[in-house]
């Protein structure tokens, strides 16, 4: 299948990946509900929920767009559940980006193998929907890591690099089938700055290897997750820890580095340390129900270009859309297409 060979305008808009799964598909406004279906009746439901959702988001002027992570419910487990190595009924319980909390998790018992094509029916659904340019999210190498227990490799390093090697087998296969952005979500790089530094963004570089298409990877504080709430609270009147890692980000291969801006107290003067890189803007704040103006859209954008040139930036939300209520979500999409559109007749 062919990419999309359609033209981008000057704030080209997208997402940073998840939106909300409708009442029949699974548990609404709630980030990993379960499934509500199952067997070919599931198979279905999923492709109606991506059509809704293709539909939904270029009716909103969403220039890049997303099939929502429809066809999963984790973002990380739902391509690790398709590798070898992995016992999923040995479960350890391990505290989650560096003890913020705990969980049972599955285990890493032997090597790290890509049994096979993971979400090629999920990206071949979507090309086929949409004339649009498609990005498709993976989880990153380092929160893959931080997401389940080695009892194999010994060092997270080197589990990393076995994860990162899946994980560019997978987007290979995606790119030609017609991706035009391959997006590696990396919300572990903000907890871990000295590990980024060290092998993180190498892993990183190794997950995108050979890639032709665009390649990106979202970075976050975290959402929808309590403990990740009151972390934040702690964090003090700005967030800087992005400038630590933003100049190991900028060196590598990497072309696009997506983060939150809008409601968040992440300084937007720190992507000046990102020079050489397409910045996704986050414009859309995703721990609210609060609906954006267009015009509030177009404000963050414009602080934006105060310290990186317009060209280089993309209008985005801050993180996936998916605790959300569909409507709100919809309105959301609704207000970033219209500030983009705002904005290109100011700038």
């Amino acid at each position: 299948m062919s990419k999309s060979t359609s033209s981008l305008p000057l704030f080209p808009t997208t997402v940073a990946g998840s939106l909300p799964k409708p009442a029949w598909l699974a548990e609404p406004e709630k980030l990993w509900g379960a499934w509500k279906a199952s067997g070919d009746e599931l198979r279905q439901l999923k492709e109606d929920a991506a059509l809704l959702w293709l539909k939904i988001e270029e009716d909103a002027g969403i220039d890049i767009v997303t099939e929502g992570e429809q066809f999963r419910i984790h973002f990380v487990h739902g391509f690790m559940e398709q590798l070898g190595g992995i016992d999923w009924l040995k479960k350890t319980k391990m505290g989650i980006r560096d003890n913020r909390y705990v969980v049972d998790v599955p285990t890493v018992t032997g090597p790290i193998t890509r049994k096979g094509s993971v979400h090629s029916h999920d990206v071949r659904f979507a090309r086929a929907h949409t004339k649009k340019k498609l990005k498709f999210t993976l989880p990153g190498p380092m929160t893959i890591c931080d997401t389940i227990a080695d009892a194999h490799y010994g060092k997270r390093a080197d589990m990393a690099m076995a994860f990162a090697q899946a994980l560019n087998q997978e987007a290979r296969e995606l790119e030609a089938l017609g991706v035009d952005v391959i997006q590696f979500d990396e919300p572990a790089f903000n907890v871990f700055m000295k590990d980024v530094k060290e092998w993180g963004v190498a892993a990183l570089e190794v997950a995108a290897a050979g890639l032709k298409c665009t390649t990106a990877v979202h970075i976050c504080y975290g959402y929808g997750i309590e403990a990740n709430t009151k972390w934040k609270e702690t964090l003090g009147s700005q967030w800087r820890q992005y400038e630590e890692i933003f100049p190991a980000l900028n060196a590598s291969k990497i072309q696009q580095v997506s983060l939150e801006c809008q409601g968040s107290k992440v300084p937007i003067s720190l992507i000046e340390h990102l020079k050489d890189k397409t910045i996704l803007v986050g414009a859309i704040d995703v721990a609210t129900k609060s609906i954006e103006t267009p015009e509030a859209v177009a404000a963050v954008m414009r602080e934006a270009m105060k310290h990186a040139d317009k060209e280089r930036l993309q209008c985005c939300t801050n993180c996936g859309l998916a605790p959300l209520p569909r409507s709100i979500a919809v309105a959301k999409l609704q207000a970033l297409g219209a500030g983009a559109t705002l904005l290109r007749k100011t700038v």
